[in-house]
């Protein structure tokens, strides 16, 4: 499918205690990027930390939500340039404003790599909660309505041959709440990173009964997105951004998923990561939950638009978007390539 609007820049080098050479701009454009406090956004994490924004000329600033759908809102409202997170209506809804527009990929379901997890409560399972058959008349947890944990329940449904509608969804605004609801029963199921279904399971707290990637194989789960104030005006400043994000996601990758990385580096990016994910526990505690169970990362930030093109398809038939929201108004694919 189409390929960048130019390749993006490689960053500079190394130097510092990372071994980055500071590219010759100063860091003087600021920018503030929104993350939620999850492995999954450690390669935003770990491109501010080493430098790779800041060799691009940009004075990244973190700004950490807890919910997909506030941080499309701060977008749009210009609180911050750049979210990574997971497709909701809300987001829909403002692209189709002329608002936001998403400008890349990120965490996806790969074969052979380690995937989101549907969970059922200890109490719903006792019950016969055992997979995803199961899930016909039983409640869900979502943060909010058209929200990415409807998506998969939605599929989920598909896949074992019952109205969707069948399942009672429990919006609870954020992902803390949703862990709160599943450990107590509040609700039967939801679906979650394996890094969190991974603290569930530790506390024997619920109990897996499907694979996400088992009923939404290559399922782009999050996307990168920008405001289209900033790509009519300051596009220069989103190519720079992917540049710097997408060295990110090289050391993720070579860190904790294909494990290529020296154990030196490692700890220091693990010890990064734990600034804002599990940054309520000692880091000799949180270590094994940023480096256990992680999940692939698109290289260079690639698109997979058809997965993204299936999730508005979905937001439409469900009214959970204006009528008629369509890709021209979501994507933007003239920054990375798309598949």
């Amino acid at each position: 499918m189409a390929l960048t609007r130019r390749q993006l820049g490689a960053g500079a080098a190394a130097g510092a205690a990372f071994g980055i050479v500071r590219n010759a701009r100063a860091a003087s454009e600021k920018v503030a990027i929104g993350i939620l406090p999850l492995v999954s956004h450690a390669p935003t994490i770990i491109a501010a930390a080493r430098g790779y924004f800041a060799a691009q000329g940009l004075d990244a600033k973190l700004v950490t939500f807890q919910a997909a759908e506030p941080m499309a809102v701060g977008i749009a409202s210009g609180d911050i340039d750049f979210g990574v997170t997971a497709i909701t209506g809300g987001l829909v809804s403002l692209a189709d404003k002329g608002a936001v527009k998403i400008i890349g990929g990120s965490l996806a379901e790969k074969k052979g790599v380690d995937g989101q997890k549907v969970v059922a409560s200890n109490a719903a399972y006792a019950k016969g909660l055992t997979d995803i058959a199961g899930l016909r008349g039983k409640s869900y947890a979502v943060t909010t309505a058209g929200s990415s944990f409807e998506y998969v329940a939605y599929k989920a449904a598909q896949k074992a041959g019952f109205p969707a509608s069948d399942i009672t969804y429990r919006p609870l605004q954020t992902i803390p709440a949703c862990i709160a609801a599943v450990k107590t029963g509040q609700v039967d199921a939801w679906d979650m990173l394996p890094s969190i279904i991974a603290i569930l399971l530790h506390d024997k707290a619920a109990h897996v009964i499907a694979a996400v990637q088992d009923f939404i194989p290559d399922y782009q789960v999050t996307t990168v997105f920008t405001s289209t104030r900033n790509i009519d005006k300051r596009a220069e400043v989103v190519k720079r951004f992917l540049a710097g994000f997408s060295r990110g996601i090289d050391d993720y990758d070579a860190a904790l998923v294909a494990k290529t990385m020296a154990p030196k580096e490692v700890d220091a990016i693990v010890a990064e990561i734990h600034k804002y994910v599990f940054a309520g526990m000692p880091l000799a505690k949180a270590r094994p939950h940023i480096t256990n169970g992680v999940m692939h990362v698109n290289k260079g930030a690639a698109l997979n638009v058809a997965s993204v093109a299936d999730q508005l398809a979905w937001l439409n038939a469900n009214k959970l978007v204006p009528a008629g929201s369509t890709m021209k108004k979501l994507v933007d694919t003239s920054f990375v390539k798309t598949f």
